[in-house]
C-alpha cells in the first residue's frame, strides 16, 4: 500500500473521500428533501409541481430510493471486477452531475431521465467509495472504525446543509432551481475527487493491476470461516432492511406529515419554517452527538461490556423505533387539536439519530472486516441494496398509512422494531461465533476464534 501523509492521525486520502462523499450526499439529500413535496405540489400554483396524489408520490419515491441503492450491486461488481473502485467512483460522479443537471429542465421526460442518471450514478459511487475508505487501512489497524466515523460525519454535513439550501430554494423559488443546486454540489464533489487522486495512489485500483500472487489469491474458493462470516453479514443486512424501512419515513410519510399537519409558524418572528428543513435534523444531531456517543462506546468497551457491531446494530434498531412514539403522540395531538407541535418531530428525529449512530457507521466498518477481500465492493453493494429494499418498504408503509391511519402505523413501527431488535440480541452469542473473531484485533493481529471463548 502506498504510504500516505497523515492528517489528524489518519491518511490524507480519507479526507479526499470525506469531501467527495459530503457533496454526493448534499446532492442526494437535497433531492430527497423536496422530491415528494414537489410531486404532490399543485400544478396550478406559481411554484408548480406535478399535482400527484400522496399515494402515487410515495410509490415513486419508494421505487426511486430502492433502485438508487440496488444499483450499488452492479456498481460494486464493476468496481471489483473491471474498472476498479477509483474509476467507478469517477464514473458515478459524472453520471450524477448529468442527472441533476437534466432535472433542472422542466419537462416530465427530463424528470424521468434525470432520475435514471442519478440511480446509476449513486450505484457506481456509493459502494465503491465506502470500500476505498476501508482500503486506506491495513488489516488490524484499530483506526479503521474511527476512520469510518470521520467519513460518516462527512456524509452528514452534506445531509445537514442540503435540505436547508436545496429545500429552501425549492420550496420558495422553484423546485427545479433546487434540483440544479443539488447538481452543483455534486460537481464540487467530483472536482474534489479528481484533484485528490495523488492522495489515493494504490487505493481502489482495477483488478488487472494487482500482482499475479494477489490475482491467484482472489481466485481461491471461500474458506469455511469466510462462508460463516458471509452468513453473519446476510443476517446483519436483514437488520439493515428493518432499520431503513422505519427510518426512511423521514423522506416520505413524515415529510408529508410535517408539511400538512405540523404547526410550523414561529409566532414572534411571524415566519413559517419550511417543511423540508426538518430533514436536516438527523444530520445535525449526528454531527453534534457523533463524538460524545463514540466516546461513550469507547468507555463502555474499556469496561469490558458488550460492544460488538451486531449488538450496536440491534440496539440501534430498538432506539430508532422508539422515536416513533413521539410521532404517535404528534398524531394524537393532531386528532384532538387539528395540528401538532414541532417539538414532536425534533424528538422523533433525535431518537432516530441516536439509533442511526449506533447502527449505521459500524455497519460500514463491519462489512470491510467480514467480507472476503475479493468481494469487498460487491458485499458493500449488497448492503446498500438492503438499504434500498428498506427504502422501498418504507414507501409502502407510507402508502398503508393512508388507510390504516398514521397513529396506528407509528405505534406499529415501534412495536415491530423493538421485538426484532430483542430477537437479534437473543441470538448474539451464536452470531459472534460465526464471525470467528473478526472484530477482536490486538496490536495489528487477529485473535484466533478458539481463544476467545465466544
Amino acid at each position: 500500500m502506498h504510504q500516505q501523509k497523515q492528517v489528524f492521525g489518519h491518511p490524507i486520502g480519507l479526507f479526499v473521500l470525506f469531501f467527495t462523499e459530503m457533496w454526493e450526499r448534499f446532492s442526494y439529500y437535497g433531492m430527497r428533501a423536496i422530491l415528494v413535496l414537489f410531486l404532490v405540489a399543485s400544478s396550478k400554483t406559481a411554484n408548480a409541481g406535478y399535482g400527484w396524489t400522496e399515494t402515487d408520490a410515495l410509490k415513486l419515491y419508494g421505487i426511486y430510493t430502492f433502485l438508487v441503492y440496488l444499483s450499488s450491486v452492479p456498481g460494486g461488481i464493476i468496481g471489483d471486477k473491471w474498472l476498479g473502485q477509483k474509476k467507478t467512483v469517477m464514473l458515478g460522479g459524472v453520471l450524477l452531475v448529468i442527472g441533476h443537471s437534466v432535472l433542472a429542465i422542466q419537462t416530465l421526460s427530463a424528470f424521468y431521465t434525470g432520475l435514471v442518471f442519478i440511480i446509476f450514478g449513486v450505484g457506481c459511487l456509493k459502494s465503491n467509495i465506502s470500500t476505498m475508505v476501508g482500503g486506506l487501512y491495513l488489516p488490524g489497524d484499530d483506526r479503521r472504525d474511527k476512520g469510518f466515523s470521520i467519513f460518516y460525519i462527512g456524509i452528514n454535513i452534506g445531509g445537514f446543509i442540503a435540505p436547508l439550501i436545496v429545500g429552501y430554494v425549492g420550496e420558495i423559488y422553484g423546485w427545479h432551481y433546487g434540483f440544479a443546486i443539488a447538481g452543483i454540489g455534486m460537481a464540487i464533489g467530483l472536482i474534489t475527487f479528481i484533484f485528490g487522486q495523488k492522495h489515493l495512489k494504490g487505493i481502489g485500483e482495477p483488478a488487472k493491476a494487482l500482482s499475479l500472487e494477489k490475482q491467484e489469491e482472489n481466485r481461491k474458493p471461500l474458506t469455511r470461516i469466510e462462508k460463516d462470516r458471509i452468513i453473519v453479514l446476510l443476517i446483519s443486512f436483514l437488520m439493515v432492511v428493518v432499520f431503513w424501512a422505519a427510518y426512511e419515513q423521514a423522506g416520505g410519510l413524515m415529510n408529508l406529515y410535517t408539511k400538512q399537519k405540523t404547526y410550523r409558524t414561529i409566532e414572534f418572528l411571524n415566519w413559517t419554517v419550511p417543511a423540508s428543513w426538518f430533514q436536516s435534523s438527523t444530520s445535525f444531531f449526528i454531527v453534534t452527538l457523533g463524538a460524545p456517543l463514540a466516546a461513550f462506546w469507547y468507555y463502555w468497551k474499556k469496561k469490558g461490556r458488550e460492544s460488538s457491531s451486531i449488538f450496536k446494530m440491534a440496539l440501534g434498531v430498538i432506539i430508532m423505533g422508539s422515536g416513533f412514539l413521539f410521532m404517535a403522540a404528534a398524531s394524537y395531538q393532531y386528532k384532538i387539536e387539528g395540528s401538532s407541535a414541532m417539538y414532536w418531530l425534533v424528538l422523533a428525529y433525535l431518537f432516530h439519530t441516536i439509533g442511526e449512530l449506533c447502527a449505521s457507521p459500524v455497519a460500514l466498518s463491519f462489512i470491510t472486516k467480514l467480507a472476503p477481500l475479493k468481494y469487498g465492493s460487491i458485499m458493500m453493494g449488497v448492503y446498500f441494496a438492503a438499504t434500498g429494499l428498506g427504502n422501498y418498504v418504507a414507501a409502502w408503509i407510507g402508502v398503508w398509512s393512508q388507510t390504516a391511519g398514521e397513529l396506528q402505523i407509528f405505534l406499529g413501527i415501534t412495536i415491530f422494531c423493538t421485538c426484532f431488535g430483542l430477537l437479534i440480541l437473543a441470538l448474539l452469542k451464536p452470531l459472534k461465533r460465526l464471525a470467528h473473531g473478526a472484530e477482536d484485533i490486538v496490536m495489528g493481529e487477529q485473535i484466533p476464534s478458539d481463544a476467545l471463548n465466544l
